[in-house]
């Protein structure tokens, strides 16, 4: 008689993904009262009462944790954005809430979670994926704009369509790029109107 096979041991404690959750929530408030650059693996390490070694188990270095970190945050501009611009009924109303929202949610972090902000402006100071990723993202939307208008008729056709996204990124970078925005501030709202107005004058066919 063939003896039933015992069932695999189950896993004691929480699951990988959920010891990389606890890790980058933890982080996530750390960060937010001492900020990113003041803090090290071992400080994280006591606060969440983990051994750095373990810590170094799940993530190898202090970057990679603030790279998941930023990423979230970057996500969440990215979301409040498409919200903005979904309903749009034009292109170049979508441009406007495009610009709008980017930069309304940009100063938001700046001046709610000013520490957690350092984080993505070193980001964009280094060039980690998630600004890269970020960056990639906005230029899309900036496409899909300039192709919504051609087609409906709302913008010029000569140009050529690489050439004028780039363009409109040049100009709204520096409101939209965490290292920058913080040297913009001031007058962003305002900028942000004269310079749209601007660049769909540009596009007028």
């Amino acid at each position: 008689m063939t003896k039933a096979s015992s069932p695999a041991p189950q896993a004691r404690g929480p699951s990988d993904h959920e010891v990389r959750h606890q890790i980058v929530e933890a982080a996530t408030e750390y960060f937010g009262l001492y900020g990113f650059d003041k803090t090290t693996v071992s400080d994280l390490a006591k606060a969440i009462g983990f051994s750095k070694a373990y810590i170094y188990k799940f993530f190898d270095s202090k970057q990679a944790i603030g790279e998941v970190i930023c990423g979230n945050r970057l996500s969440q501009i990215m979301v409040a954005v498409d919200e903005a611009v979904a309903d749009a009924r034009s292109a170049p109303e979508r441009l406007r809430r495009m610009f709008r929202a980017l930069v309304e949610a940009g100063s938001q972090l700046f001046f709610q979670d000013s520490k957690l902000y350092d984080i993505a402006r070193t980001s964009a100071s280094e060039s980690w994926p998630s600004a890269r990723a970020y960056e990639a993202h906005v230029k899309d939307l900036i496409v899909q704009v300039l192709r919504e208008g051609r087609e409906a008729g709302d913008f010029e056709r000569k140009t050529p369509l690489d050439e004028t996204a780039n363009a409109i990124y040049l100009v709204m970078r520096p409101y939209t790029n965490p290292l920058l925005l913080q040297h913009n501030l001031e007058n962003a709202a305002e900028a942000t109107l004269q310079l749209t107005n601007l660049i769909l004058r540009s596009l007028a066919p």
